[in-house]
């Protein structure tokens, strides 16, 4: 940390010094981290609480999938929104927006009175918590060089993880000792305070008065070499005649929905198939959000391992992606086969695991292969992709799971990884910045 003496504008007298930070950007990554925590712990209360909100309101399967799907169409429409945004009015002031929005919605669930209520209420909170993942890979994009984006991916995105897997002890605690009904003020409460934090200290480098020049430099060393040099924002539009988008779009569209299977139908299954009680759901659902979270962290850090030690963006990111998509079926099949609960945890930790390593690096791809000025657009449109894929399958789980049980979803949710990344390799080729 090092000290810059300026005058003072009136007086010519020095002004107090302004301390610099050498590794600023971190800081700004660790924020993005919190925000994804709580963003998750919002997310993941209707999911934990599910077995009990299902029987407070005597929804079936089907009944749950379309409070599901609320949020899901509000999130799918907000993903593209919320890039164009974020593009337009700046990172600090769109998040602060989504998350605002979000921390209103995740109150108004505590007043819910019927089913109907509580998908409207999911619909708001879709619409505010769209915005995390466009502002979070835009943020990567303005503050880190590409040979470490994909590990400062990781690590805010490992704050999903981690809120999964703080939420379900915190949330089945609360909603055992007050009822499930305050459960939801948990989330309300830490989103408030993030955001306050945001204003405070989020800015961009470039308006960022305590960036050091080592630290702006480093920052801007290969923003130019490695993605594009266009000065300008492409028209929305004219981004799809990228093939980088459209292999983006058929990665996320393919695999996305194993996430939102894990996070939305987890605790029912464990209740419904291997007869888990809510205090041990509370104790146990938590272990394969855990294993998600060592993926992503493993993914996104060896892709970045590999890019500084001279492997090419391409090649480091096949390198995880690929093996990482090759290994959830292997999950599936313990899952499936398996007749103990422990066994049967272990597999489902290994899905988690398998596919946060794979997705951590997919969702760098928007910042290695266009310039920050069109991150959160593109970000967002791979975003509406995995929301209209995980509509059609959330529907389709609630439907399965009334007329037969959870197997033949798993055996989907095998297939899915492998096929999004064989489509993923036919349409990128090589992972390289758009021309421009």
């Amino acid at each position: 940390m090092s000290k810059t003496t300026t005058l003072a504008p009136e007086t010519g007298s020095p002004a107090r010094p302004t301390r610099r930070f050498h590794h600023l950007r971190w800081v700004m990554i660790g924020m993005i981290f919190l925000i994804t925590v709580v963003n998750y712990i919002d997310r993941m209360t209707l999911g934990v609480l599910a077995p009990t909100i299902m029987d407070a309101f005597d929804m079936s399967n089907v009944e749950y999938s379309r409070v599901v799907t609320m949020f899901l169409i509000a999130y799918t429409i907000s993903q593209t929104l919320s890039g164009k945004i974020l593009d337009r009015i700046g990172t600090r002031v769109g998040m602060m927006c989504f998350v605002g929005l979000w921390t209103v919605s995740s109150m108004l669930h505590a007043a819910a009175r019927s089913a109907t209520q509580l998908g409207i209420f999911r619909f708001l909170l879709g619409l505010g918590e769209a915005g995390n993942w466009p502002g979070a890979a835009k943020s990567v994009a303005e503050w880190f060089p590409v040979r470490e984006r994909a590990f400062a991916m990781a690590i805010f995105n490992s704050g999903a993880s981690i809120g999964a897997v703080l939420a379900p002890p915190l949330i089945v605690w609360v909603a055992l000792t007050w009822g499930w009904r305050y459960a939801f003020f948990i989330g309300a409460s830490c989103s408030a305070f993030v955001m306050l934090l945001w204003f405070l200290f989020y800015r961009t480098p470039d308006q960022h008065p305590r960036l050091s020049p080592e630290e702006r430099s480093h920052i801007l060393s290969d923003h130019v070499a490695t993605a594009g040099t266009a000065p300008f924002r492409r028209p929305w539009i004219s981004l799809f005649r990228h093939r980088q988008v459209w292999a983006l779009v058929t990665a996320r569209f393919l695999t996305d929905p194993i996430w939102w299977f894990l996070i939305s139908w987890l605790p029912a299954y464990l209740k419904n198939e291997r007869g888990f009680s809510l205090a041990l759901i509370g104790v146990l659902a938590w272990i394969p959000f855990l294993f998600a979270d060592l993926g992503n962290l493993i993914g996104g850090g060896t892709s970045s391992l590999l890019i500084r030690h001279g492997w090419s963006v391409d090649r480091a990111r096949k390198s995880v992606m690929f093996p990482s998509a090759a290994l959830l079926p292997a999950g599936v099949a313990i899952v499936v086969l398996s007749h103990g609960n422990a066994l049967a945890l272990a597999g489902v930790s290994l899905i988690a695991f398998a596919y946060q390593s794979w997705i951590v690096n997919v969702i760098t791809l928007p910042s290695d292969c266009f310039p920050k000025q069109d991150v959160g657009s593109v970000a967002g449109i791979g975003g509406t992709a995995a929301g209209i894929a995980s509509i059609l399958f959330t529907l389709l789980i609630g439907w399965i799971v009334d007329h037969f049980n959870y197997t033949p979803v798993y055996l989907i949710v095998g297939a899915m990884a492998p096929t999004g990344a064989l489509a993923f390799l036919s349409i990128m080729r090589r992972i390289e910045p758009v021309a421009d």
